[in-house]
């Protein structure tokens, strides 16, 4: 299958992270599988966003805050049942903040969400990209189970370009991510790798 071609200009371009906040992948993680299968990738994504800050690339964290002790996540998932009670009194501040291998600088954007399963539907992501003139999306983060693929769907369907770095995503079980990869996202992305993004970017 050729591979599209796409523009990772830094004035079209964005890199969103999701997910990466202390409640999802950081110590006290309400899900420690997957931050043990994500903590190699955080400081990847961490040299991909000081790389784009650099460049003049948009960096946009999206997190994961309930609101009303919880009561805005409906319970309608066995993921959102098993959970719920471990992220029902997360903030911004703590469970919600993003962690400290990725960080957050002047100039990015935190998008919270407080409801739902994908990181991108209802939000104001596609707004604010169009907003600022990106058509591209270097997409990151966790995870390969629900949310990247959720976002590489919603991203192409407004119309943008997505680019996945291999190395910059994580699943559990890790070889479960490499198969999501291989055999579904790589017909909705281009799968690349951190390096080769940082290169365009230099």
């Amino acid at each position: 299958m050729p591979r599209p071609e796409v523009n990772l200009a830094p004035e079209h371009t964005a890199l969103v992270v999701v997910e990466c906040q202390a409640g999802t992948v950081g110590a006290d993680s309400a899900l420690p599988d997957l931050a043990a299968a994500a903590a190699p990738v955080l400081p990847v994504i961490g040299r991909l966003a000081q790389a784009a800050r650099k460049a003049g690339v948009r960096v946009v964290h999206l997190t994961y805050v309930p609101a009303f002790g919880g009561l805005s996540t409906n319970k309608t998932t066995p993921l959102q049942q098993a959970i719920g009670a471990l992220n029902a009194g997360w903030t911004a501040e703590r469970g919600g903040n993003v962690v400290d291998e990725i960080g957050v600088e002047e100039g990015d954007l935190v998008l919270s969400r407080r409801s739902g399963m994908s990181p991108t539907h209802s939000t104001e992501l596609f707004a604010v990209l169009r907003n600022v003139g990106v058509r591209t999306v270097v997409l990151t983060g966790v995870s390969l189970n629900v949310a990247i693929p959720s976002a590489t769907v919603e991203l192409g369907d407004e119309g943008f370009s997505v680019v996945i770095p291999r190395d910059g995503v994580a699943g559990t079980p890790p070889q479960y991510g490499e198969s999501v990869l291989r055999y579904a996202l790589r017909f909705l992305a281009t799968i690349t790798t951190a390096d080769d993004v940082i290169r365009a970017w230099s």
